[in-house]
């Protein structure tokens, strides 16, 4: 794996330095661990709270933690959260009021800078981070939460060591390796000796991280394997996203009969629009006191499969499980690109795990261009 950028090798005590140097320059670390059954992203002090030795089955609608016969640290896939709960949170208040001596005085909410380490960021990750950059940063108004949440955030990537049963980022081109948009880059090695990690520097800010760890010198050796990882990674994808020209297909077929088929099975949940990294959609709460004294506005996430998503004087524009199915899957896979210049979708297959009946974004394309 010879990038051209500068490269070491960690061992899994220069992981925990890595961890400690992070925290030492004011870092928040935010990593994966273990919790109800599943492998999500909270606060972590080490590597010691890294899910080591679990790994994750996922299938439509099936996610199933397992022991591995090894102790990899990063030895999953992803789970049901995203880095989107950091950096666009599920509820964020916008501004609070008070009435005051005949006045009203109104607050506007300051978001405090994140300052977050996230570490164990896959490739689909960084790249839907990349997406919401441009929903959030890249129009003339940027939304400030997001902003002040995603400066100065530091990015401890990992190349994936397996495909999971619903991934499908190698067809989407956004991964297994990660090639931009991160600051340190690790492949974890195993081997007799237990982990070690090939480390590359993306940044300036990385190198610096870097400097102060113990390290050794990444061999040849090193680096052959560590391709050979991401290579058979990307053999090993669970599924497979239809090549052609996505956009104009689905565009051309707004009436196809395979939109009556999904719904008929589709719970309209909203499940796959909170895992997936890339959705955005909001809406609006107000709230006051009994006495009329003070009130909010807070911003809560929402979903293209609720009723109220598209309710307008009269009604829902969006009555039907079909029509609000179609809508987020046009606007992922074709709108998506009219607005932002990419798909919406980055291939790590969450909408499809967590979906309680299985359906399967890819497969539903491949019915739709009529191969089955």
């Amino acid at each position: 794996m010879d990038t051209g950028r500068e490269q070491a090798v960690l061992t899994v005590d220069g992981v925990d330095a890595l961890f400690a140097a992070l925290r030492d320059q004011g870092y928040r670390v935010v990593g994966p661990t273990l919790r109800d059954q599943a492998i999500v992203y909270d606060d972590i002090s080490g590597a010691a709270d890294l899910p080591r030795g679990w790994t994750d089955e996922q299938d439509g609608g099936h996610y199933r933690l397992t022991r591995r016969d090894d102790d990899a640290l990063f030895g999953y896939v992803v789970g049901p959260h995203s880095w989107k709960q950091f950096l666009h949170p599920p509820r964020q208040r916008l501004w609070s009021a008070r009435r005051e001596d005949g006045g009203t005085e109104v607050t506007a909410e300051v978001t405090p800078p994140g300052r977050f380490a996230f570490i164990g960021v896959r490739a689909c990750e960084l790249n839907a981070i990349a997406i919401q950059d441009r929903v959030f940063l890249g129009g003339p108004f940027a939304d400030p939460h997001y902003q002040a949440r995603r400066e100065d955030a530091f990015f401890v990537a990992v190349n994936c060591g397996q495909a999971g049963g619903t991934c499908f980022c190698a067809s989407m081109k956004t991964g297994p390796k990660v090639e931009a948009g991160f600051d340190l880059a690790l492949t974890e090695i195993l081997d007799d000796g237990g982990s070690r990690f090939l480390v590359e520097i993306g940044s300036d800010a990385g190198r610096d991280v870097l400097v102060s760890l113990p390290k050794t010198a990444a061999t040849e050796q090193d680096r052959s394997v560590a391709s050979e990882i991401v290579a058979r990674t990307t053999r090993s994808m669970g599924r497979e996203m239809p090549d052609g020209d996505i956009r104009e297909l689905l565009l051309a077929n707004l009436e196809h009969s395979r939109w009556d088929d999904v719904a008929e099975r589709c719970l309209t949940c909203g499940n796959c629009t909170m895992v997936c990294p890339t959705c955005f959609c909001t809406t609006v709460e107000d709230a006051s006191d009994l006495a009329g004294v003070e009130t909010s506005r807070e911003r809560r996430w929402d979903s293209c499969f609720t009723m109220d998503f598209s309710y307008i004087h009269g009604g829902s524009v969006r009555t039907s499980a079909r029509s609000r199915y179609r809508q987020w899957m046009t606007h992922k896979l074709a709108t998506w690109i009219d607005q932002f210049g990419s798909s919406g979708c980055v291939g790590c297959g969450r909408c499809i795990t967590w979906c309680p009946v299985g359906i399967d974004i890819t497969e539903e394309v491949r019915a739709i261009r009529g191969g089955g």
